[in-house]
């Protein structure tokens, strides 16, 4: 700022000038005083003065090669071991640090830098041992998959060999019972003319017969001789061709029977194989759903029929009326199967169920009522549906397979021991609700038991 007299002055400390005078101000140079106070900014000395700032820490900067303190323009000789930083001689003195430890800054430099050299050599010791770790991950994974490809084709190698043997074994057979065709076709058209040959001639010898036996006694008993001649040598003249023919019954069991060697071998080949759809979901009985006379097992695998009903509190997901239990765990998407073993008799149904079932009242055991299940009742095998399809089973399933797969809608029984499908339902749509197992023990006979 500039004053009347010319002199200049930064405007804190003439402000603090005028703060003590009251009436008239006095040049700080003692050039004379002026009954006013009339202060102007000089803004080109102020420009010149910036300028001025700058060089000055331009030049001081980096003195002697090092960096300069920015508070008192001096250089950074000196090291603060209290707030790890570098000071000038001046910031020394100053009562920031006065009570901390300083030193030399070039020895506080190579002290951190032996610091600083051993926490390298851990660095990269580590580092070291991540880089061998990941080299030794990285061939063991190779190696890996290399056993895991060259497994691969071993399977497709032995799977190509089994088409291979099983085409050729199907040509074979389809050729022998072609062969066994033709002959069989050949000797019946053989046999067709032979009869027809043996059936003309005793046409003929039939009408000559009954033609002499109409003549009078005295004409017939004159050829007599010679008719009964011809007779005799017509009677049996004509052998049974089947009394020839090969035993082509028992080719035919030949045949039949290399096919059921066949089929022991291919038998035997699916039971080396790991049957892991059976090891997909372990499926529990859910105490918290099953009608109160229902017995659940500590362990949940089995559940009966109980001598009484229990006193147990009310629970919108408990079936009430219907005899019926619900797995403990839901599926939403994927494949899953799982084994329930159902004895030989009693009124029992398995398949699955929609979570929401109705679970109170009576309730429809239909896919329309959300139920997909097939059953023992009274005797007859049935799948329920509305009306009630009846099953015609060969034998008596005693562990049965329900099989689901969510995203297809698709719900499969199959006889485990005799390895065939019982029934699958039509496609459904279970449009993303959860499916539980269901279960259902309709007498104190029955017994129903999850496997394994």
């Amino acid at each position: 700022m500039i004053i009347d007299c010319g002199h200049n002055f930064c405007r804190a400390c003439i402000t603090q000038c005028l703060g003590r005078q009251e009436t008239s101000l006095s040049c700080p140079c003692g050039r004379g005083s002026f009954p006013q106070r009339h202060l102007k900014p000089n803004r080109q000395l102020a420009n010149v003065a910036e300028v001025a700032k700058q060089l000055s820490l331009q030049l001081f900067k980096e003195p002697r090669g090092g960096r300069a303190c920015e508070k008192h323009l001096e250089g950074l000789k000196l090291f603060c071991e209290e707030d790890q930083t570098p000071i000038c001689v001046v910031c020394d003195r100053s009562k920031e640090h006065r009570a901390h430890t300083v030193v030399l800054i070039e020895e506080a430099a190579q002290e951190y830098k032996v610091q600083i050299q051993s926490h390298l050599e851990i660095l990269k010791k580590e580092r070291a041992e991540i880089l061998a770790f990941q080299s030794s991950g990285e061939m063991k994974s190779q190696e890996l998959l290399k056993e895991v490809e060259a497994e691969r084709q071993k399977v497709v190698s032995e799977f190509q060999q089994l088409c291979v043997f099983l085409e050729e074994q199907e040509r074979y057979h389809l050729g022998r019972l072609g062969e066994l065709d033709k002959a069989i076709v050949k000797m019946r058209d053989e046999n067709a003319t032979k009869y027809s040959k043996a059936l003309s001639c005793l046409s003929d010898l039939v009408c000559e017969m009954e033609g002499k036996r109409q003549q009078p006694a005295s004409e017939f008993l004159q050829v007599i001789r010679s008719t009964l001649s011809r007779c005799k040598m017509g009677k049996g003249k004509f052998q049974n061709p089947t009394a020839e023919s090969p035993d082509w019954r028992r080719r035919l069991q030949e045949l039949s029977q290399e096919t059921i060697s066949l089929q022991d071998a291919v038998k035997e080949f699916k039971e080396s194989l790991p049957c892991e759809i059976l090891l997909e979901s372990d499926v529990y009985f859910d105490p918290a759903t099953a009608h109160p006379r229902f017995v659940v097992s500590e362990r949940q695998k089995s559940v009966r029929w109980g001598d009484t009903r229990q006193d147990l509190p009310y629970s919108p997901k408990r079936f009430d009326h219907s005899r019926c239990v619900l797995g403990c765990e839901g599926f939403t998407s994927g494949r899953h199967c799982w084994m329930v073993e159902v004895g030989d008799g009693g009124n029992w149904a398995v398949g699955v169920a929609r979570e929401s079932v109705r679970r109170k009242g009576e309730i429809s055991l239909d896919p329309e009522g959300g139920i997909w299940a097939i059953g023992l009742c009274r005797g007859q095998y049935r799948v329920l549906t509305s009306p009630v399809t009846l099953l015609t089973l060969s034998r008596s399933p005693t562990r049965v397979v329900v099989y689901l797969e969510y995203e297809e809608g698709l719900v499969k029984f199959i006889d485990f021991d005799k390895e065939a499908m019982i029934f699958s339902f039509l496609p459904a749509s279970f449009t993303g609700e959860k499916i539980f197992p269901f279960f259902r023990v309709g007498d104190m006979q029955t017994h129903l038991r999850l496997l394994p």
